[in-house]
């Protein structure tokens, strides 16, 4: 089985003599950040942290992310945040793609590696320390839990991708899977993360025109992508948002596989007035 790779590193600044156009789009269904604009002048430092870092890829804001919120971290030895989560209301998702931190949840201490994988639902009480003597970098993925009657709110979980075997598309004799790490069919979840992986020639055959809104990130390969009108080309270390109802297809032409970290929003009926102001 191939192991499984993870983005390039990002950070640092181009030359001078770098030309200015790249693949950069923002446009009223989708955004293309490429890993190339993920500079070090590009970065945030939150209240909270030590020696971090974080690229937001996403946030809610007027014609942008409704629903998340998704972070590439960067966490230095030595590093990391007893209060991570300033929102008592926020569940989100830790994937680990380089570095070994150390995740304390519910008073339990869990070694991370790249493929761990997190769930904390609203309120848990956790906190990330970096101890090793390299850099830990991670995708924190952020949403507003939305309850449901009749339904607990889902209990947190520490699991690794190598643990959860994907299931693939029917009818594509395994050129496209899946990697799932909650059952689709567990309503107490709002939210799914995955991970997509396209073989070499696999594809999306249609236009996806559907209700979730999505953040993917690529962690290998590359592909040509269908967002709403264009077909872009996306590489290792690019995220793309795509808006609810954003026409999409896919097509992994290789060398090499194409594998994606997947964020939609799911399992609950679409709110009736604009967020915020539902009664």
């Amino acid at each position: 089985m191939t192991p499984p790779l993870y983005h390039p590193a990002c950070g640092g600044l181009p030359a001078q003599t770098s030309l200015m156009t790249g693949r950069a789009v923002f446009t009223e269904a989708y955004a293309v950040i490429p890993r190339g604009v993920m500079s070090d002048i590009v970065t945030s430092f939150l209240p909270g942290w030590e020696g971090t870092r974080a690229w937001i890829l996403a946030r809610p804001l007027s014609g942008f992310s409704e629903t998340f919120a998704q972070y590439l971290m960067e966490v230095a030895p030595g590093g990391g945040s007893a209060a991570p989560e300033p929102d008592g209301q926020a569940e989100g998702v830790v994937f680990v793609v380089a570095g070994r931190p150390s995740l304390e949840l519910h008073g339990h201490a869990h070694a991370l590696r790249p493929g761990s994988f997190a769930y904390l639902p609203p309120g848990a009480p956790w906190r990330l320390r970096n101890g090793d003597t390299e850099p830990a970098r991670f995708h924190w993925i952020r949403k507003r839990y939305e309850p449901a009657p009749g339904l607990d709110v889902p209990e947190a979980f520490v699991t690794h991708e190598a643990e959860v075997a994907p299931v693939g598309m029917v009818g594509t004799d395994g050129a496209w899977a899946t990697t799932r790490f909650v059952a689709p069919d567990d309503l107490r979840h709002d939210m799914h993360v995955t991970i997509v992986t396209l073989q070499p020639g696999g594809t999306i055959p249609f236009e996806e025109t559907h209700v979730m809104e999505h953040g993917l990130f690529v962690l290998e390969g590359k592909a040509a992508y269908r967002l709403n009108r264009d077909w872009v080309e996306v590489e290792a270390g690019d995220f793309m948002w795509l808006r609810a109802f954003c026409p999409q297809a896919c097509y992994a032409g290789g060398p090499g596989r194409f594998r994606y970290l997947l964020y939609k929003d799911v399992n609950r009926h679409p709110a009736l007035a604009p967020r915020g102001l539902a009664r």
